[in-house]
């Protein structure tokens, strides 16, 4: 078996072409065009490439992007501030604070001050609270992208046996949440899962998100499963991996995202698809 690729990046492409036409269609009608504004402190480099996407993405569908980088000794007081301002701001639906933040501040803080109708990283316990109640309003960005490549399969989720190694709140909580919600049975493996092998090889449905290269052999992946690779690594010779051994794990799956070129680009589409769900419903 050859698994076939989910082709993160035309899916995204796809995504944005229907956003970009959202938006011009509210100008056509009257409307603002939807507004984010992102907040990046200091200069991570991994942080700039993925800030630096995201203000791209916003330009080719048309939003209105404001920007804030803000130096790396940026109190939590001057941070909270903003937001505050951000949060009653007319013409922003979304506010995203690119995480991780600098030791000296509180990433839950920061994240519970952002308002829950704004709140488009989908991190916000209200947003977190309301999927696990089934009512989901804002959505975390990448489970959510990552149910969208999978339905693009026209895999049917209900009754699979889904498996998510890794237990993050960004990825690893909010990904079980959204298998769970369309209707799979899901087990969560972290650092303190016995025997990972055992659940690995009866995933139907595996997304692994650890930020270890190759940290799922290929030969565990059981035959005809879908693989999802949320892991970006960079190794020593500068090329990207992911979390799964792709090459092996292809001649089991059925079908798999590539690193890079998978999962990536979904979390900036979803991104802005949050901020136009914002714009339309949530802040009229």
């Amino acid at each position: 078996m050859t698994a076939k690729l989910i082709d993160g990046k035309a899916i995204a492409a796809e995504l944005k072409h229907k956003i970009k036409a959202a938006t011009q269609m509210r100008l056509a009608t009257g409307k603002r065009i939807p507004g984010l504004a992102v907040v990046l402190i200091g200069d991570n480099p991994a942080s700039q490439v993925y800030v630096g996407s995201k203000r791209r993405s916003c330009e080719e569908v048309g939003f209105k992007s404001v920007s804030f980088d803000l130096p790396e000794d940026t109190t939590q007081q001057t941070l909270l501030s903003l937001i505050e301002g951000l949060n009653n701001d007319d013409e922003i639906d979304g506010i995203l604070v690119q995480l991780p933040l600098p030791a000296h501040i509180n990433a839950d803080a920061v994240i519970e001050h952002i308002a829950p109708h704004k709140d488009v990283d989908g991190f916000h316990p209200y947003n977190i609270g309301r999927l696990a109640q089934r009512h989901p309003q804002l959505r975390p960005c990448t489970p959510k992208g990552v149910i969208t490549m999978i339905k693009s399969t026209g895999i049917e989720l209900k009754g699979k046996e889904a498996v998510v190694v890794g237990a993050s709140n960004i990825v690893g909580r909010p990904m079980a949440l959204e298998l769970l919600l369309a209707g799979s049975t899901i087990t969560v493996c972290h650092r303190m899962t016995q025997d990972l092998e055992s659940h690995v090889r009866r995933a139907e449905v595996l997304v692994v998100a650890v930020g270890k290269p190759g940290f799922i052999p290929g030969e565990w992946i059981r035959d005809g499963a879908v693989v999802i690779d949320v892991g970006i690594n960079r190794l020593a010779d500068g090329k990207l991996t992911g979390d799964v051994e792709f090459a092996a794990a292809s001649k089991k799956a059925s079908w798999i995202t590539p690193v890079p070129g998978g999962v990536g680009p979904m979390t900036v589409a979803t991104l802005l698809e949050n901020t136009l769900f914002a714009a339309e419903h949530l802040h009229i």
